[in-house]
């Protein structure tokens, strides 16, 4: 049966859109019964192939097997399947009636990504983006830049979540605030509470691997600065010590972690669009952003450019199928008008509408 877009609204897009890409995913689960039958055990084994993974890479770095440009990209790629499963985890894809597994899943796989807010923080403002995703109490879009204009700081926070936060206190604070105001919560106490969660959302492993991460790039950079100057500097056996342990650390853990974070914000946070959408319209929340150039970037995410728009449409599909059902998606949501590499988004801030001043917006 024929459907003409022109006269349809965008809840019967959207409608037609999830209805033909569940009846694709039901029609491949028809012809492999074990994608359903498994759906566990495959979360299982991927979460595991991946650690497994991550932990070869670095141990073939440490035992110079293997140079550090190619331990890092390996290992981001095994690290960009762990938020993958993350994500369907928190869609309750895997373990659904087991919340003790699936818990462990989480905390396994924020083990592996700690550079990550708490999987168990990020549930609830995941859930909250795909209602109410590009409005302003879109709390977890606006953590990685979406909605921001472009240029330099931008940039050096798309990959580096704390850099995201103390380069624009006040945004943060606008967005948190209207975060928690959208959740009507009942009392003063609540709010306090919830004020404290987001305070909290990278505590413990964050906080550490940040504390690490930019301590390691300040110690190269005053080593260098005073190396370019003429004064280098001489370091006690101790610090030496150190500081070739967390160079070693780096490459097998913090250079990936920063690589597939990069690389997934930078996309994510442009695939999405921010401001002047209608909250719970998915014909609007975001794009297929799939050029070839974007290539390189979408190796260390999973082809998120590419699939994730598929996801807002329907919700309950595992990734691994989505890229599986992409073509077939690709097609109606073509068809019905969703955009594919909207490049004007990166001039409008993200913004959705195209009109010539959009790229002057505020920013909320």
């Amino acid at each position: 049966m024929s459907v003409d877009p022109s006269t349809m609204t965008d809840a019967e897009k959207t409608d037609h859109i999830r209805k033909t890409i569940l009846e694709e995913g039901r029609a491949l689960r028809r012809r492999h019964p074990w994608l359903e039958a498994h759906q566990n055990l495959i979360g299982a084994s991927i979460m595991v192939v991946s650690l497994l993974g991550m932990i070869a890479s670095g141990t073939l770095y440490v035992m110079d097997v293997i140079p550090w440009w190619l331990c890092i990209p390996v290992t981001a790629i095994f690290a960009s399947l762990i938020h993958e499963l993350e994500h369907d985890l928190i869609h309750l894809m895997y373990f659904k009636n087991r919340p003790w597994a699936n818990n462990l899943m989480l905390a396994v796989g924020w083990l592996a990504r700690a550079s990550t807010v708490s999987p168990f923080v990020r549930r609830k403002l995941h859930l909250h983006h795909h209602k109410f995703s590009g409005t302003e109490s879109d709390l977890e879009e606006r953590g990685i830049t979406n909605g921001e204009r472009w240029g330099l700081r931008r940039l050096m926070m798309t990959g580096d979540n704390m850099l995201a936060v103390f380069l624009r206190p006040l945004t943060m604070q606008r967005a948190v605030r209207d975060y928690i105001r959208s959740q009507k919560p009942a009392s003063r106490g609540e709010v306090h509470k919830m004020r404290i969660q987001q305070l909290l959302a990278y505590a413990p492993l964050g906080n550490l691997y940040y504390a690490l991460f930019h301590g390691w790039v300040a110690a190269h950079v005053v080593l260098f600065s005073a190396q370019a100057i003429g004064s280098p500097i001489a370091l006690s056996g101790e610090l030496s010590s150190a500081l070739s342990i967390l160079n070693t650390f780096a490459v097998v853990y913090m250079l990936p972690s920063f690589l597939r974070t990069f690389c997934l914000h930078f996309i994510s946070s442009n695939m999405h669009y921010y401001g002047d959408v209608e909250a719970r319209n998915v014909m609007q929340q975001c794009q297929v952003l799939n050029p070839w150039w974007l290539l390189p970037m979408q190796v260390f995410c999973f082809n998120f450019g590419s699939t994730h728009a598929i996801h807002h449409f329907a919700v309950r599909e595992p990734f691994y199928i989505r890229q599986w059902t992409a073509p077939k998606a690709h097609a109606v949501m073509r068809d019905m008008g969703v955009r594919f590499n909207d490049y004007g988004t990166f001039l409008r801030s993200n913004r959705f509408h195209r009109h010539a001043n959009a790229g002057q917006q505020r920013t909320a």
